[in-house]
């Protein structure tokens, strides 16, 4: 990724300090800017703070952050007022620019967003390649497995859903690509940026941005005839029906949840259900033993490993 690309979102001061930090963009997944506290860094599994010139912690001020917002929307909030509500904003390359202040309400309804008080900034890291173990497990050249991505969080789980995305879409060797839709509520796994994805999820992939799950994949089903249907982050009660339509309709899922094992995820009543339906016929577990990302384990739908 560019780094001056990254750097250019910032106000001035935050720039400065981050051309002078030199730091390896491939290994740093935040910035995070909160009024009078120290800009902060999640950098390779760890956290950090930027220093000024007397090596003291630099703190942010309210210009850093409107300096910054102004950037990140192009002088132009107004149209961006829709993403705003939802309390992100995506911007070119993928990355997501979270935002938290004094909420506006118009009834029960979110108008907007004023006094913003922290900026974090999640940058998308794309790693082609990363689902290459586990691909053989879900799909074959006859066969592709409603699968399901249980991680903790930070563990890598959208990461590898993104490039399973990827590989069951562009086929491998003398496994066929399949017609994969993706229905990406928060704008995550494809990175949208005024429509188009700026990360890679292959040439046979149709994205729905920034749309509920249960609506976007009732909808894709209806219009785009998917072989597969992606999404992240499962377990609404209101994806239940969505979920039913998928496999009744002869699409495979591919998803995502949160959890620290199979027993973890399948205790919930959400999960149960599916569970109960025999829904799910891979369960991937990661975890941080050695890195974000690491398999524990690949299991089939009764959960024994395979």
């Amino acid at each position: 990724m560019e780094a001056s690309q990254i750097q250019d979102l910032f106000a001035g001061n935050v720039r400065k300090l981050l051309i002078e930090a030199d730091l390896d963009y491939e290994k740093l997944y935040e910035i995070r800017m909160r009024a009078g506290r120290p800009l902060f860094l999640t950098y390779d599994g760890g956290e950090c703070f930027l220093r000024g010139r007397g090596r003291e912690p630099y703190l942010v001020t309210r210009e850093d952050l409107r300096e910054t917002l102004e950037y990140v929307s192009g002088y132009s909030l107004y149209a961006y007022e829709d993403e705003i509500r939802q309390g992100y904003l995506s911007v070119q390359g993928g990355h997501r620019v979270g935002v938290t202040g004094k909420v506006i309400l118009d009834g029960d309804r979110i108008r907007g967003m004023k006094y913003i008080s922290c900026i974090n900034l999640r940058l998308a890291h794309q790693i082609p390649g990363c689902a290459d173990a586990v691909m053989p497990y879900i799909r074959t050249k006859d066969w592709t497995a409603h699968t399901l991505v249980i991680s903790p969080p930070r563990c890598g789980k959208t990461t590898l859903l993104r490039d399973m995305i990827r590989q069951l879409s562009n086929g491998r060797g003398d496994v066929p690509g399949l017609t994969v839709a993706v229905v990406d509520e928060r704008s995550e796994l494809a990175g949208c940026y005024q429509g188009i994805p700026q990360n890679d999820l292959g040439m046979r992939t149709d994205v729905l941005d920034s749309c509920p799950k249960a609506e976007g994949m009732q909808m894709l089903i209806r219009s785009m005839s998917p072989s597969v249907v992606a999404v992240d982050e499962l377990g609404k009660e209101e994806d239940f029906k969505a979920v039913e339509s998928v496999i009744h309709c002869g699409c495979k899922l591919i998803a995502t949840a949160h959890g620290n094992s199979v027993e973890d995820v399948l205790s919930t009543p959400f999960f149960s259900r599916l569970k109960e339906m025999k829904v799910f016929e891979r369960y991937i577990v990661l975890g941080k033993e050695k890195r974000a990302g690491t398999v524990l384990g690949i299991f089939n739908g009764k959960g024994e490993r395979c």
